[in-house]
This record gives C-alpha cells, structure tokens and sequence, in this order.
C-alpha cells in the first residue's frame, strides 16, 4: 500500500491508502522524491477539463501530479537492469510514437497524447509507473529531487522559447512571470536574448531580475510597447504567458510588422481578432502546448542544473501531501499561491524547507 493524492472530482482531493503500481512492459516504478503542482492542477481541481468523465458526467478518479522527479525501484518487461536505483525527471505526457504528428517528432500534438496526473495515476503518490521512454536519468547533473521536480514546467519554457525561435542578442517580451513565465525568462536569457519582463507585482519583478532579465517593467505604470519604444528598441518575439485578456491586448500593442507572438497562457475567454491588422502587419501568431519530451525535457535539466544560485526563490518549501488542497490547489485556483511553484514531499510528515543543494 501507499498513500497518494487523489482526485474524486470538483473540490473533492483526499489523501489515501491504495495499492501500489506495478510497472507494465517498457515501464519502470519510480518512488516518488518530489512532486509539483501548475495552474492545470488547480483548474481540474475546480472544473475537470482534462481528466475524463463518464457519459453521465462523473470524473474518473485520479491520482494527481505530473511535475515530479523520484528514483527507479521497480521494472517492467523490456527495460534494462541498469536503470534499477536511476535518479530520474518524469516528462509526464505519454505519445504513440507512431501518428502522423509523432513520427516528425511533433509528440507533444499525439493523436492519443494523455498524461500521468490526468488521464492515468500520476505521481502525487509514494510510487508511480511510467513509460521508461517519457523518464529522464539525472546522470552526473547532480540535481536533487527537489530541483529535478522542476524539469517538467522547465520543459514547457524550452518548448515555447523554440516555437518563438529565440536566439542570442534577439529582444524578446515576456509578459507575466509566474510559473512558466519565470522558466521561460531563464530558458531566454540562458540563450543570449536580451530579455524585457512585464508584471504588475513586484516580488515577481524582482524574480525575473535575479533570473537575468535585462530590463523589467511595472505594467501597473507603464505601457510595454511605451517602455521599448522609449529605449529604441523592438522585440523579435512577444511571449503572452499570463493568459489574460489585459496582457494579450499589451502583447497586440508592443507588435510590431514580422513580429512572432507567442501565445503561451490560455486565454479563459474568447478576444476579438483583428486578422486585417495581423495579415498587413505579417504577424506571426502561434500556439505552444506541453513539451516534446525526447528534446526538451533533457534541455530542461541541463538548465536547472547550470544556474549558479539555487532555485529556493522558485520553490524555496515542500508540503506534506496533506496540505495539497490548502497551500496548493485552493491558493493557486484563486490566484493567491504563496511562492512560484509549489511542491511536495509524499514520504513527507511535515513542512520542510526546499533542498535544491548539488549533489
């Protein structure tokens, strides 16, 4: 038996005893050292959308998490003994391999993409399965779990920094910096882009200086655009990452012709295109979604483990999986997290301070 997370539906997320998995062919069991949570979580947490439903509307019962790093203790047929005791970062999402997406190496829009934490047990748990092929082994990075668990959203930056082609001295504009807008400001300046942030709080301001931003703009007082337009320059490529209405109308008024924007948050409701001005302006307008987890995700551990300064202003305590709902879910759900990514323990009695040490 083992003690998870699990989702019965809207507001209903308790911790319980249920058996442990056991690995199928090509999988591995992955003791679960820290585990992550994202806006998706929250959103399920309140409305499902990505975990099914029955026919009469019932949501499947789930255990969540598909931000985690753990070490392998059990394998599957067809997986070799040399990986038994790897330290490894979970991709999470799981693709054919095969469809006419997979085989350019598009994995992440699979035909039959589906994903640990939502669509099968995910690792908010003491132990999950995974397809091997989807886990990462941290070699000689030296990573902690603590650190490693921050892969996953790390390769979600690394996927929307491609699709926005971002390359070194080009001026990029990120618009938001929580979760992935933090990642996506390191990924881009880990690639030599002069990087502008716009927020409107100023711990968040203060994050994606540390994190190498070369300029920061209170959006509260100043206008984006205004702010490169008074420093003379344009930005190349214009990341949308708060999913607001206000910040994708920001995003449309720093474009300028031949711009690409990068729509990385989700727009929670419909925003009135003007496809006259986006085709005279050659606008290119594109979507990002998940990762491709053969190239991103072992970019992403490379990242995190080159930073000189410990991720804790990322994600400096874990929680117990008790506290999922109280200091995870409902505060993120409501806009009020209390730190950039929040992250738990499932062997954990106890709060306890984030180890993101080198090994």
């Amino acid at each position: 038996m083992m003690r998870a997370a699990v989702y019965h539906g809207p507001g209903d997320v308790r911790v319980e005893n249920i058996p442990a998995p056991e690995p199928g062919p090509g999988e591995v069991l992955v003791k679960v050292g820290t585990v992550g949570i994202c806006g998706s979580d929250a959103a399920e947490y309140v409305h499902p959308h990505l975990i099914l439903t029955s026919q009469d509307g019932t949501p499947d019962v789930v255990v969540l998490g598909h931000e985690f790093a753990g070490e392998i203790v059990g394998l599957g047929p067809g997986v070799s003994s040399d990986l038994l005791g790897q330290p490894v970062a979970c991709g999470a999402g799981i693709s054919c391999g095969n469809c006419v997406m997979c085989v350019p190496g598009r994995t992440n829009l699979c035909l039959s993409y589906h994903t640990l934490g939502f669509h099968r047990d995910g690792g908010m748990a003491e132990y999950v399965t995974a397809p091997m092929s989807i886990c990462v082994p941290l070699g000689e990075r030296g990573l902690s779990m603590d650190t490693a668990a921050l892969a996953q959203p790390m390769a979600i930056a690394v996927h929307a920094r491609a699709r926005g082609r971002v390359r070194e001295q080009q001026v990029v504009l990120i618009l938001g910096v929580g979760g992935i807008g933090s990642f996506l400001t390191y990924a881009c300046v880990a690639s030599g882009a002069q990087v502008w942030v716009a927020d409107i709080a100023d711990d968040r301001l203060a994050l994606a200086r540390a994190l190498g931003a070369t300029q920061v703009i209170d959006s509260r007082t100043t206008e984006p655009a205004t702010a490169l337009a008074d420093a003379g320059v344009r930005a190349e490529t214009v990341f949308e990452v708060s999913g607001s209405a206000a910040g994708l109308d920001a995003a449309l008024r720093a474009a300028h012709p031949g711009v690409r924007l990068v729509a990385v948050g989700v727009q929670k409701a419909p925003h009135e295109a003007r496809f006259a001005e986006w085709t005279l302006s050659e606008y290119d307008v594109l979507g990002t979604v998940a990762h491709v987890c053969a190239t991103d995700l072992p970019e992403a551990i490379d990242l995190l483990a080159g930073r000189t300064q410990a991720w804790n202003d990322i994600a400096p305590r874990v929680f117990p999986l008790e506290d999922l709902v109280e200091e995870g879910l409902a505060p993120l759900g409501a806009g009020k997290s209390h730190q950039i990514k929040t992250l738990f323990d499932p062997a954990a009695a106890a709060l306890r301070a984030a180890d993101h040490t080198r090994r």
